[in-house]
């Protein structure tokens, strides 16, 4: 039941933020893409450093 009540705490929060400011919002998905983008980069590095040892 609380899981349930914080998830749509999160949505809510995340609709409100998108409808109010649209600039921010897009602006927070792009950084958040990029953080992904970036740590998947860094594992790819690790591999490779660990392969080539």
């Amino acid at each position: 039941m609380l899981k349930k009540v914080v998830v749509l705490l999160v949505a809510g929060f995340a609709v409100y933020y998108l409808l109010t400011a649209p600039q921010g919002a897009a602006e927070a998905v792009r950084n958040a893409f990029n953080a992904v983008l970036d740590a998947f980069g860094q594992i790819m590095v690790f591999f490779n450093e660990l392969l080539s040892s």
